[in-house]
């Protein structure tokens, strides 16, 4: 189901439905999982406005189809090459059926990878929890903003980063800590996250679990900045992460 079909159908085979953009099998595209074959659950919904969102159509104007759980899983299920599930968005915690999906693929015996903004906490059966703190770079300011009016500049400033959000996920998960770098005026700021993280939390929070990723949607925009953003890690101590499905697809739907 590709992002540019406008689907508004409502399937209600059980009382527990989600808003789901797209579900897809492919690549695993970013982190310490890039490679591995993955199906990707896709909700609709964010409660951030990142100006650079690579999944425009889940935050800035939201389309997607309202899908059962029962349909969800069993399409997951129709990959059957896939023993791991990426559940991304959008944000998809802020839906609380999220969780009873991750429940029953719990059940199924998936590995189960959450992507999330890092700003929402729920309990639920997760693998690896894939969190990408927002930097004041991803801010819609007026001269970056989609929409052009600048109604979620402010709101996004204010609800990008939740220090003690954080610090429970990194306690309650396995995770890594996934910054998108638009240059190298980036690094401070992912460094004072860290050390504040660091602050209150009980979990060790290492360099190597630190993740820099080049911003950009396209194979060009990527080459601009790979070899920045790969010093970078170099120079720090983190990890580099590729975006494989944009060098592989350029972030074409369903990849």
């Amino acid at each position: 189901m590709p992002v540019n079909d406008s689907i508004t159908s409502t399937d209600q085979s059980d009382s527990e439905t989600l808003p789901i953009n797209e579900l897809f099998y492919s690549l695993q595209g970013e982190g310490r999982l890039a490679g591995t074959p993955s199906v990707f659950v896709r909700t609709s919904g964010c409660n951030l406005r990142c100006w650079f969102c690579d999944s425009y159509h889940t935050s800035w104007e939201p389309v997607h189809a309202q899908r059962s759980l029962d349909t969800i899983v069993s399409e997951i299920q129709s990959y059957s090459a896939a023993d791991h599930v990426v559940l991304t968005g959008g944000e998809p915690l802020i839906h609380t059926e999220s969780i009873t999906l991750m429940e029953r693929l719990e059940e199924l015996g998936y590995h189960i990878t959450v992507e999330t903004n890092g700003t929402i906490y729920r309990e639920a059966p997760i693998d690896l929890l894939s969190i990408s703190p927002k930097l004041s770079s991803s801010t819609p300011v007026s001269s970056r903003d989609p929409a052009g009016n600048g109604e979620w500049a402010d709101r996004h400033e204010k609800q990008r980063i939740d220090i003690d959000t954080l610090a429970t996920l990194l306690d309650a998960y396995e995770f890594q800590l996934k910054f998108v770098v638009t240059d190298t005026d980036d690094l401070p700021e992912i460094e004072r996250i860290i050390d504040r993280v660091r602050r209150v939390t009980r979990t060790t929070v290492a360099d190597t679990d630190v993740l820099l990723m080049p911003e950009g949607t396209t194979r060009e925009t990527i080459d601009e900045r790979r070899n920045e953003v790969a010093q970078l890690a170099l120079d720090n101590g983190y990890r580099y992460t590729p975006r494989l499905h944009v060098d592989l697809w350029n972030d074409a739907p369903g990849t």
